[in-house]
């Protein structure tokens, strides 16, 4: 079931884009991307209060929401140059884990099925399964990879008695079928878990993390690069699944499990502008931002952006690949550009 608006609290889209009902699907034809809230924190072993993420991202902006946000970057307009709709939140009751993810997944599948792509708005990071399943449902199992930020690799097996923890979404993903392990590009981690029985069982399946200090010694862009390589060969897209926490403290404050040492607000955007400007995204979650642990809206903005970023750079990719250029042939000219205060 969906339903308009915020579960928890008042009734408005994404930056004021035009509402659609799962439920007619003539409100949704030709759309480019569906946005669906998941406020569901049923899976947090922590700090809990991502069942309010969905309403923050949504709201959390200085500008008014009159549906555009013209990128003065990317020179697009993703919330006018694609045609984004908010169908609302998928109702999730934390209590009953399976059958709220199961609804979720029936919804992702749903949209990916019209054609468009889904953005989903988390919500704990156990929602992943069903967004990435609900997309390789409809795609093919096997057929799409996924680039995964997070300070935690989520690998987990049983955690707390359930299989259906914020810990373990990437290992149900892996044993479905619906993804493939050696297509599962990991950026980002660092700390203090999982233990080496997990570690070794992501080993076995070939799954490949760019640990945060090979992330400084060798640099994003270059693990990026390898990233991108890997997530691309045999797959025909690539979910974008994004856990705020890979943020440091600093520039995240607001979720459940941070850990110190992370990247900065600044290279999380630069990344999944570069994703989603160079690869064939077929799905986003945004996840663990949890409002009352924000600080003056710092880790609900930064979603925010993450969510504007991935619009901005799709509705690039496609306005080059009309045009017959690319972003990279664009860029010298742009930075010749006058600034636009100069008279």
């Amino acid at each position: 079931m969906t339903r308009y608006g915020a579960q928890y609290g008042p009734d408005f889209t994404f930056l004021g884009v035009d509402r659609c009902d799962l439920t007619d699907p003539t409100t949704y034809e030709g759309a480019d991307v569906v946005i669906l809230g998941a406020p569901f924190d049923g899976g947090t072993s922590h700090r809990p209060g991502t069942r309010f993420g969905p309403q923050a991202i949504r709201a959390t902006d200085y500008l008014p929401h009159d549906g555009s946000r013209p990128s003065l970057a990317l020179r697009t307009d993703g919330l006018k140059d694609l045609r984004v709709l908010d169908a609302g939140d998928v109702e999730m009751f934390s209590g009953d884990a399976a059958k709220s993810l199961a609804d979720l997944e029936a919804a992702v599948e749903q949209v990916s099925g019209s054609g468009a792509i889904p953005v989903i708005l988390g919500g704990d990071h156990a929602i992943a399964f069903p967004d990435a399943k609900g997309v390789a449902n409809v795609l093919g199992h096997g057929r799409v990879s996924m680039i995964h930020f997070d300070a935690h690799a989520d690998t987990g097996d049983i955690e707390f008695g359930s299989l259906w923890g914020h810990g373990a979404p990437m290992r149900r993903l892996i044993e479905s079928g619906a993804l493939r392990a050696d297509r599962f590009l990991q950026i980002g981690l660092r700390g203090y878990w999982p233990e080496p029985a997990t570690l070794n069982w992501m080993a076995e399946q070939n799954m490949r993390s760019y640990e945060m200090t090979e992330v400084v010694q060798r640099g994003l862009d270059e693990c990026l690069t390898d990233a991108f390589a890997i997530a691309m060969d045999d797959c025909d897209g690539v979910f974008l699944s994004v856990d705020i926490d890979v943020c440091d403290p600093g520039h995240a404050p607001g979720t459940g499990t941070p850990e110190p040492g992370g990247l900065s607000a600044r290279e999380l955007l630069d990344s999944v502008r570069r994703i989603c400007l160079e690869l064939p995204v077929v799905g986003v979650d945004v996840v663990e931002v949890s409002p009352p642990y924000d600080h003056a809206d710092i880790t609900a903005a930064l979603a925010n952006r993450v969510v504007l970023e991935s619009l901005s750079a799709i509705a690039r990719r496609r306005r080059d690949a009309r045009d017959g250029t690319t972003w990279n042939q664009l860029l010298p000219l742009l930075a010749d550009r006058p600034d636009p205060g100069q008279r």
